[in-house]
């Protein structure tokens, strides 16, 4: 409902090319420049600036992305309130997810959603969190759940549980039988890491920092990109890794693997990130209660722990 031009103008600002704006949108290029150049026609104003083969939002044309911003909000928002009146609420559901989140925190509760509101028809895309929460804040997605801090100024988070990173082996590796390990003990053990861009490992690397060790010294034997991978490898006993507690509970139940916890103990806040708005259609809201009731059921934050 909202000016077509004022849509294709923010694909363009948002994505900071008109190239990737008109792959979006399903559009050729020369229709988005089109488009900009009638928008900035109608304003009279120039509203990006284009050098060194880029582009950048000039002064009115940030003024313009905020208007455009709470216009097409508002717009989205009318449509989906005019459609849940008359009965045709939509019941597509984007959800983000980080490997870990996607992998062993989020597959139960999906299929609990599907038999609880028969009517929500989920989509589940992976990524990293740092993707995850630029597509949530560009309201690319309904929802996303990450895993690494939160510091996204667009989007709001609300927290899910708390998951523990422990010092993942095999039963025959020479730390199996420790009570709880300290990192400078993991200096002188081959590591089998996940890969660079990983949130786990990003968030491993900064509490190694912080207990004085540089993971530049570690004894890296291989790098691995998925969890499940780097289960298979650790149960050869080629090495050990940091991950999450709730990725081997299995493996551990089965005897396959071993998880010791860190001293000190290693948490992180495991969160559910939304756009930004002040409305948001009623499957979407059903679908967020639902998914923050049974994560405070089934995984309880440290604080409710020491509370019992």
């Amino acid at each position: 409902m909202a000016d077509h031009r004022l849509q294709v103008f923010h694909a363009v600002a948002t994505h900071k090319s008109f190239t990737k704006a008109a792959e979006v949108l399903s559009l050729t290029q020369p229709s988005v420049t089109y488009q900009v150049l009638q928008l900035e026609s109608h304003l009279n104003t120039r509203l990006f600036d284009r050098n060194n083969g880029g582009i950048s939002l000039t002064k009115q044309g940030a003024l313009v992305f905020d208007y455009a911003e709470r216009i097409l909000c508002l717009s989205s928002e009318l449509d989906n309130r005019i459609s849940e009146l008359r009965g045709e609420i939509s019941n597509s559901l984007v959800i983000g997810a980080s490997m870990t989140m996607a992998e062993f925190f989020l597959p139960r509760f999906l299929v609990e959603v599907k038999v609880t509101f028969s009517n929500i028809r989920p989509r589940l895309v992976v990524a990293n969190s740092e993707s995850i929460r630029s597509l949530v804040a560009n309201r690319e997605m309904d929802v996303g759940f990450v895993e690494s801090p939160l510091d996204q100024p667009d989007s709001d988070a609300i927290t899910c549980c708390d998951d523990e990173l422990m010092v993942i082996c095999s039963p025959n590796f020479p730390l199996a039988n420790a009570m709880e390990i300290e990192p400078s003990q993991l200096l002188d053990q081959p590591y089998v890491a996940r890969e660079a861009s990983s949130g786990t490992r990003k968030f491993t690397n900064t509490y190694l920092r912080k207990s004085g060790i540089n993971p530049k010294d570690l004894n890296v034997v291989m790098e691995v990109g998925s969890p499940g991978s780097l289960k298979d490898v650790l149960e050869t006993g080629l090495g050990y890794s940091i991950a999450s507690h709730a990725s081997v509970v299995m493996e551990q139940h089965l005897g396959k693997l071993i998880a010791i916890p860190l001293k000190p103990r290693l948490f992180r806040t495991l969160s559910m990130v939304l756009p930004t708005m002040k409305y948001r259609p009623l499957h979407v809201m059903a679908f967020i209660d639902f998914v923050r009731k049974r994560f405070s059921e089934c995984h309880p934050r440290r604080d409710n722990i020491r509370s019992r």
